[in-house]
């Protein structure tokens, strides 16, 4: 994917955020997205037990990634827009004592094996190099941790070819199915665990994909 590409897609993602965010209070936004995030575990639950002494990654996580629920885990939260996401006023670092953030794309993760539980969560679908932050995430794990990434896959061939040859969805400069996503999980030799179908929309479905480093 061209730099120019990935650049314009950034720029777009935090316009979005500025909108989306714009009337909302900061203090109930942030309640409803602990819940949110809090419903999402316990629909994974069966296949990830997290306890207070796992180290977690939150790749991509936005202004209020999963971050934002682990008051006693150690939590590092990566994403390029970190130091814009500092202007929103829903975005206070200093409420997470517990988290080191870091402003670097996914492609810049150089940690090995530190890792118990890595979340990629509606993230993968914005990076340049899709492949290497496979390889990136799959790096950071400790032998035995956990992968869970979530993203919209596409449900129809044509629109997915249709959308990587014309500005369809400007944000999301990744284009695949949910094979083509899963593919890329085994060829890090990742052991899919569960591929979970959370939300079925007319273009896209999103789905939950857990997988697991060999120990």
């Amino acid at each position: 994917m061209s730099g120019y590409k990935w650049r314009l897609a950034q720029t777009l993602e935090y316009k979005w955020w500025q909108r989306y965010l714009g009337n909302k209070d900061p203090e109930q936004y942030l309640h409803w997205k602990k819940k949110y995030w809090e419903t999402l575990l316990q629909t994974i639950s069966p296949y990830l037990n997290i306890s207070p002494a796992d180290r977690i990654m939150d790749a991509g996580c936005g202004p209020a990634g999963i971050f934002i629920i682990f008051g006693q885990n150690q939590v590092v939260a990566v994403d390029p827009l970190l130091d814009k996401y500092r202007q929103l006023p829903h975005f206070d670092p200093g409420q997470y004592p517990n988290t080191s953030f870091r402003a670097i794309p996914i492609e810049q993760i150089d940690e090995l094996a530190g890792y118990d539980v890595i979340f990629c969560l509606n993230a993968i679908n914005h990076v340049k190099d899709i492949s290497l932050c496979y390889r990136k995430l799959s790096q950071a794990l400790k032998p035995g941790g956990t992968l869970v990434i979530s993203t919209d896959a596409h449900k129809h061939n044509f629109l997915r070819k249709l959308f990587r040859l014309i500005p369809g969805d400007m944000l999301h400069p990744v284009q695949q199915n949910i094979d083509e996503y899963l593919a890329l999980l085994s060829d890090q030799k990742l052991e899919l665990v569960a591929n979970i179908l959370y939300k079925k929309e007319r273009i896209f479905d999103y789905y939950i994909s857990i997988a697991r480093k060999p120990a």
